[in-house]
């Protein structure tokens, strides 16, 4: 029995990236939805200071759960296709 130690390095380091990158998006989507719009009544100093977020963050959020989803969706489909 012999192991191909160049492929097993290849599957781990693309397993690792890929992790690590759906990982990140889904952090981008849990943050852009739990922002939060600034109050009417806002003092205008903290209203300077701090963008209020509002459908950018959400767009974004909805985004990178798409993408979450599509990367998972592809990885069923290569492990079903095989």
């Amino acid at each position: 029995m012999s192991i191909d130690w160049a492929a097993l390095g290849q599957v781990f380091g693309v397993t690792l990236a890929v992790t690590v990158g759906i990982v990140g998006l889904f952090t981008v989507g849990i943050v852009g939805t739990s922002r939060k719009p600034q109050p009417e009544g806002a003092a205008a100093a903290a209203a300077a200071t701090v963008a209020a977020p509002g459908a950018g963050a959400r767009a974004g959020a909805v985004a990178a759960f798409a993408l979450c989803a599509a990367a998972v969706a592809y990885g069923i489909y290569l492990i079903v296709a095989a």
